[in-house]
């Protein structure tokens, strides 16, 4: 029996090893990771305002993500939600520059998750947050950003109601952050979605959409161009673009169909995929450019076959 033992450790080891890290980046303007040199303090339940908690507290530095439970000791007269360690109140601060050439750009800060009950505060201004641990969100720090000088990001997490979950949430920044420099004109937050609509061996048919927002004071033109081509070899198998002319304060819509002959399916033993360049222009400047990937595949379901995947039953 050791020796079946011994080989589900290597094999858990190696898969450790082998794990990389998955950026889930917010897909709209210019995206950088945003993680390093943040400070921490645990402000036990007393919740401190933006004004006087850099001086009351004792901050760390910290890298993200970062939980401040695991790091805490077990007490059995604490919860199982947060796996009997402790969960409280903190506080994480970031001191950052923004070139003064940016000015005129919007900037916005995007978390892809706090755990939980989250404020977000730039240069003492409130600008946003989230109640719930698990949803992604950004804050656009433009009105309150000082360019060319140093600015303060300050952030609440109030995990003190530790009894909140069915399984261990820990407590803090526990995802990635992103820093977004963006066109006023510019992909709203996760702005371009495409989807394969029908899917036979001969050919596949795709819809992607890209949503477009104009947050600036004047009428601004986009196009918009796509380019679709194989993960696999490089090819590109389809291109397309749109312009389109949006007024102040509007949201637009771009969709745009695409028709592959003879795509390379996804399936469980061949997971294919084709990747979508999405590339904005504003008044004829490149603004920005993003990557996703799609695959040729068509789910139905019926009583008497159950799941099929491009139309091969599948349990």
């Amino acid at each position: 029996m050791k020796q079946p033992f011994k080989q589900i450790i290597l094999a858990c080891t190696v898969m450790a090893i082998a794990t990389v890290r998955i950026a889930a980046a917010p897909h709209f303007g210019n995206c950088q990771l945003f993680v390093n040199d943040w400070q921490f303090a645990l402000a036990g339940n007393v919740q401190l305002t933006p004004v006087n908690v850099e001086q009351t507290l004792k901050w760390k530095t910290v890298t993200l993500p970062h939980d401040w439970s695991v790091e805490g000791p077990y007490s059995s007269n604490l919860y199982s939600a947060t796996g009997y360690l402790p969960g409280g109140f903190g506080w994480y601060k970031k001191t950052f520059d923004v070139p003064a050439d940016k000015k005129g750009q919007k900037v916005y800060v995007y978390f892809e998750g706090i755990y939980n009950r989250s404020h977000v505060y730039l240069n003492g201004h409130l600008v946003g947050g989230r109640p719930n641990g698990y949803i992604s969100f950004d804050c656009d720090l433009t009105p309150y950003l000082q360019y060319g000088k140093k600015n303060t990001l300050l952030v609440s997490v109030d995990h003190t109601r530790v009894n909140d979950s069915r399984w261990y949430t820990g407590s803090g920044i526990y995802r990635d952050v992103w820093l977004v420099y963006a066109s006023p004109v510019h992909k709203q937050v996760w702005g371009t979605y495409c989807r394969s609509i029908h899917v036979t061996s001969e050919k596949a048919d795709f819809m992607a959409k890209t949503t477009l927002l104009n947050e600036s004071a004047r009428q601004a033109q986009a196009k918009v161009c796509y380019d679709l081509s194989s993960k696999q070899t490089g090819a590109n198998v389809a291109s397309a673009e749109q312009t389109v002319t949006l007024s102040p304060g509007d949201s637009i819509d771009v969709q745009q169909p695409f028709t592959v002959d003879h795509p390379e399916l996804w399936n469980i033993g061949t997971p294919n995929l084709y990747r979508l360049k999405t590339t904005v222009y504003v008044n004829g400047e490149l603004t920005e450019t993003d990557e996703q990937f799609v695959g040729a595949r068509e789910l139905t379901f019926s009583h008497d076959e159950g799941l099929a995947i491009n139309g091969h039953p599948v349990k």
